[in-house]
């Protein structure tokens, strides 16, 4: 070490080779060496005495008076933001999510004082605790670990016997720590939508996560590390009396808890039966996006998140896109007739089968029937018709067709207040040729999320206006900011299209047809791609989309089955049934009023 000293600017360097002496003024130098040593002692005696100030502060610390010094210790440590999260409750009050508060009790062998030696605490507690006692002081004598777990998960009424008894005793060594965990009181129900929370983590997912500043509340709170890396918090309320932390505002879900139970039933039913790998189904109002219902499979327990796997827990309805199929036909027939490319009365060429390249379309039961020929759009919709599609969807350029999709929302997220949502895959009309055209006519060459089509879908709902998706009940005031409402059609397109999709739902023997409801709805069914490189497996998405009652559109319901495998795999035989039974049990429970004529037996039709 090297020490620099100035003395009449005259640099003095102990250990070094630039440590000289002139001959010539020895004895003026000695002098001058003289004072700086004095220099050098005098900072010595003062870093003596620091030395031994430091020394006994440490040994006060140690032996005389260490329990107030650790307690001062804990109370300087860090502080940690300890949220108290609010509740979160269906449309009708049930309770969907809460905190449950529970304490945790350890013991300090460091600080076990004579009146406090394990044998007595052991005694006192083992009543209350319910452990043997014999056991309790066998963990409690173990002085090797600087921190005890005595019991875990301990009720408030247990928790204020303990407290009593340690207040009693003066006891020292034994803290309760009082903990936050999130519970789901209705295990799997509406888990996509509610997500998780874990306080430890600080993980969540789903409206836990997209309305954590509402549902949290930050409490200064200081905490303790223990030698061991534990990390025990300190809250500042009475440990045992109810919680005084201020608490996150509760929220409130568009979801309506019965119409939720009935579409997890029928959609958990329809995936044995068919032995399909995934499903969901939708319910919307469409005039102002509140989501009645949310059901997605395959699911999971929130209380439980950890043990789910990540099939289990991913929201693929807003994560992964897909083909829609032949439910886009509405949207390629609504674009064209808002653009005055067709009207009600159209009639359209419909071929039955046509060659492009080197690939052939043709309709499903063209083997059966063969080419319908003059085709007008009601029959278009019964039958699904993929030539009749394209040739509408022909009547558009690139352009034309591109914009009215952007319209509808394709190529960009729905808005809606879950994590997770895909924009879909729309190309750029520059990216557009023939093929992608014809393609995209008849719901292939795009890939759209479930959201996304009930976004789209719900214009033709509500005289022609776009409505954002949402699970959250906001105010009047926030839905004015997160509820958009974007002028997509004109009223007289969607009433249109309204009227064509009721008229070919009852003419034909759709199980998709109500006897109290003009139903206004299109099935689709589609292949499913490769998940590495281009083409299709042989695996389809079966759909069903559509609202009622026609006349007043009051619920806008899709249902989407993935990879069916048993039985007949088509839109009209999977996603069919079920769309019809969560149809009529949701208007059931909305007490929906009835807009169809019900048909009049001969014997009596002049009564």
């Amino acid at each position: 070490m090297i020490f620099e000293l100035h003395c009449d600017k005259i640099s003095i360097l102990r250990n070094s080779k630039y440590m000289r002496t002139e001959s010539s003024n020895n004895r003026q130098n000695l002098s001058r060496t003289s004072a700086c040593n004095k220099g050098i002692n005098r900072l010595l005696i003062v870093y003596a005495f620091v030395v031994f100030v430091l020394i006994f502060h440490l040994i006060r610390l140690q032996i005389f008076d260490p329990n107030n010094y650790r307690e001062k210790g804990r109370i300087q440590r860090a502080n940690h933001d300890f949220a108290v999260r609010g509740d979160i409750y269906d449309r009708h009050g049930i309770k969907l999510a809460t905190d449950r508060i529970y304490y945790n009790i350890y013991a300090r062998p460091v600080e076990y004082s004579k009146k406090e030696n394990p044998r007595k605490i052991a005694h006192l507690l083992s009543p209350i605790l319910g452990i043997p006692e014999a056991g309790l002081y066998k963990k409690l004598s173990n002085t090797k670990i600087p921190v005890i777990a005595v019991k875990k998960d301990v009720d408030r009424d247990t928790a204020k016997k303990v407290m009593a008894v340690l207040s009693e005793n003066g006891f020292r060594s034994i803290s309760l720590d009082k903990k936050n965990t999130r519970e789901y009181p209705q295990g799997v129900f509406a888990s996509h939508v509610l997500g998780f929370y874990n306080f430890d983590a600080g993980v969540s997912n789903g409206v836990e996560l997209t309305a954590k500043d509402k549902l949290e509340h930050a409490v200064r709170a200081t905490y303790e590390k223990t030698r061991d890396g534990r990390i025990i918090y300190k809250i500042p309320t009475d440990p045992i009396g109810p919680t005084r932390n201020p608490k996150g505002q509760d929220v409130t879900l568009t979801i309506d808890a019965a119409i939720q139970h009935v579409c997890e039933k029928e959609l958990a039913k329809i995936i044995t039966e068919k032995e399909a790998l995934r499903g969901a189904v939708i319910v919307m109002n469409p005039k102002n996006g509140e989501i009645l219902a949310y059901a997605v499979y395959p699911t999971y327990d929130p209380n439980h998140f950890q043990k789910a796997s990540n099939l289990q827990i991913k929201n693929w309805t807003l994560t992964d896109v897909y083909p829609p199929g032949s439910t886009f036909k509405t949207i390629t027939v609504t674009s064209a007739m808002e653009l005055g490319k067709i009207n009600e009365n159209s009639i359209i060429e419909d071929s039955g089968r046509m060659k492009f390249g080197g690939y052939t379309i043709e309709n499903y039961d063209y083997k059966e029937k063969g080419a319908p020929g003059k085709i007008n759009l009601v029959y278009l919709f019964e039958h699904s018709s993929n030539i009749g599609s394209v040739n509408v969807g022909a009547l558009m350029s690139h352009h034309e067709f591109y914009d009215m999709l952007k319209k509808f929302g394709f190529g960009a997220k729905s808005g809606i207040d879950l994590p997770g949502e895909s924009s879909g895959l729309l190309a750029p009309p520059k990216l557009w040729d023939k093929g992608l055209h014809i393609t995209m006519s008849y719901g292939y060459g795009t890939s759209v999320s479930i959201m996304q089509m009930v976004s789209a879908v719900s214009a033709l709902a509500n005289n022609g206006v776009r409505v954002t998706p949402h699970v959250i009940k906001y105010s009047a005031e926030e839905e004015v900011e997160k509820v958009k409402r974007i002028p997509t059609i004109s009223p007289e397109t969607a009433h249109t299209i309204t009227k064509l999709l009721a008229m070919s739902v009852n003419n034909g023997k759709s199980c998709i047809k109500m006897d109290k409801y003009n139903v206004a709805a299109k099935t689709g069914t589609s292949r499913k791609p490769l998940e590495n490189g281009p083409g299709y497996s042989g695996a389809m998405y079966t759909s069903t989309i559509g609202y009622l009652p026609a006349s007043d559109p009051q619920v806008l319901i899709y249902v989407v089955v993935d990879s069916a495998k048993k039985g007949p795999v088509w839109g009209n035989t999977v996603a069919g049934p079920v769309f019809h039974e969560v149809a009529e049990q949701t208007a059931r429970i909305l007490d929906l009023k009835p807009d169809k004529v019900p048909a009049v037996s001969p014997a009596n039709k002049n009564n």
